[in-house]
């Protein structure tokens, strides 16, 4: 029988992981995401060219990737406060940690505010820029309709929200609206450790301020998914695409949480109050969240194909055209199938080894993911023709993939680990918290 946690069991000031046992890698990842950083700043700052335009997707491609995985704790943190549920309790700062992560990552996104790297990411800004310049006497609207192209007179129809100025504004929003919600709510909870009601005042705060912080992280999710990713095809459009990058961020942020508390555990903490059970109650809802991704993402491609509007295929049609169509099957199979097979059993998700296996393969799986997301757009827009043939595939591009990706998961690293040794742990003076310890499901 498993032994019975009690208030001796639990550390009067907590438990705070020692910087020491983390220096070497987060000196090690701070160098990389910082030097990388700043290396691609410059050279996107005054590079030119296809290879410019080639790492100016790269680097979407990395800095979203992280980016879902920041704003899958930051819906993890207000969904334990909102449901007021007791399980989590061990695991709540960890929540907290990861979700912190996202205002930091706001200096990974500086690039993305250079003309030289719009001009490529972004074909609505070009032909925004061009028509208001080609009629200065004309609205924005009106400049687009007496375009030459007619492809600008669908931007026309959405320049309400496709211009310049609202999305700049949109952009330094979504990461002061959230950024400040994750930062208070975290905040309460940290204050808790301290408190000399811990039940009360900061416990009921941190609820109440997650059910706005929940609505502001909705939003934010949507909206910077449509800005970043949804708009570098302007045409394109979905009504699913911000719930089939929920779906992801959700699902792979939960792999992030097992895989931090299992080597927080390896390295001698948390003992006491987590248990395979929480394991795996994380561990099913990886697996509820792997069937949701593959519902929404089927039924996005689904409702597309059906309804057979050219503006919406093309999206579908460029993933199934020069071998990408391997990369779209290769999503149905190994990110959804094999990961379902996998933890239909409850034993699995109890055992450590195989969930970190398995957690390394669902977030290399929501790598491809968002590989297929963003980079087929590369080749139209860089350009590059071979033959009088437009090439999808440009030669050589993926060593700025993986560079920018290494880069961009440092940085995420270093900060994630700067909020592991900022405070406690878990939150050892909360009341439910010897609840959480001795869960059972």
């Amino acid at each position: 029988m498993a032994h019975q946690v009690t208030s001796k069991d639990i550390p009067s000031n907590g438990e705070h992981l020692e910087k020491s046992k983390i220096a070497k890698i987060q000196f090690l990842s701070g160098i990389i995401g910082g030097v990388g950083l700043l290396a691609s700043i410059i050279y996107l700052l005054v590079g030119s060219g296809s290879a410019h335009g080639s790492y100016a997707f790269s680097w979407l491609f990395a800095v979203f990737f992280i980016l879902t995985l920041a704003l899958g704790g930051c819906f993890w943190t207000f969904l334990h406060n909102l449901s007021n549920s007791g399980w989590g309790t061990s695991v709540r700062r960890m929540m907290e940690n990861l979700g912190f992560v996202f205002p930091f990552l706001f200096i990974f996104c500086i690039p993305f505010l250079f003309p030289g790297v719009q001009q490529y990411l972004w074909e609505w800004m070009t032909s925004y820029d061009a028509a208001v310049k080609a009629h200065p006497e004309m609205s924005a609207k009106d400049a687009l309709f007496h375009s030459s192209n007619t492809h600008d007179h669908l931007l026309a129809a959405k320049v309400f929200y496709l211009n310049p100025g609202f999305w700049l504004a949109r952009f330094f929003t979504y990461f002061i609206g959230l950024g400040f919600f994750i930062w208070l709510v975290r905040k309460f909870s940290i204050a808790q450790d301290t408190d000399n009601n811990p039940g009360t005042d900061n416990l009921f705060a941190a609820r109440k301020h997650s059910s706005w912080s929940m609505i502001v992280f909705g939003v934010t999710l949507t909206f910077l998914a449509l800005d970043l990713v949804m708009a570098l095809d302007f045409s394109w459009f979905s009504t699913m695409f911000g719930v089939y990058i929920f779906a992801g961020s959700a699902l792979n942020s939960m792999a992030v949480l097992i895989l931090t508390g299992i080597f927080l555990q390896r390295a001698g903490y948390l003992k006491n109050v987590v248990t395979q059970e929480h394991y795996h109650i994380m561990g099913k809802l990886c697996f509820a969240f792997t069937v949701f991704w593959a519902y929404v993402s089927f039924s996005q491609f689904f409702l597309i194909w059906y309804a057979n509007i050219t503006e919406e295929t093309r999206y579908f049609l460029l993933r199934n055209t020069e071998n990408w169509n391997l990369v779209s099957l290769s999503l149905v199979f190994m990110h959804f199938a094999l990961p379902f097979l996998a933890l239909l059993r409850s034993d699995v998700k109890k055992n450590q080894k195989f969930m970190i296996g398995l957690c390394c393969y669902i977030l290399f799986m929501h790598v491809v993911d968002v590989y297929h997301m963003i980079i087929p757009e590369r080749g139209p827009s860089v350009g590059l023709v071979v033959d009088h043939v437009p090439q999808l595939w440009l030669g050589g591009s993926w060593v700025g993939d993986i560079l920018a990706l290494v880069i961009a998961v440092s940085g995420f690293l270093f900060f994630y680990l700067r909020n592991l040794t900022s405070a406690a742990l878990y939150p050892h003076r909360d009341p439910r918290i010897l609840e959480s310890a001795n869960l059972h499901n």
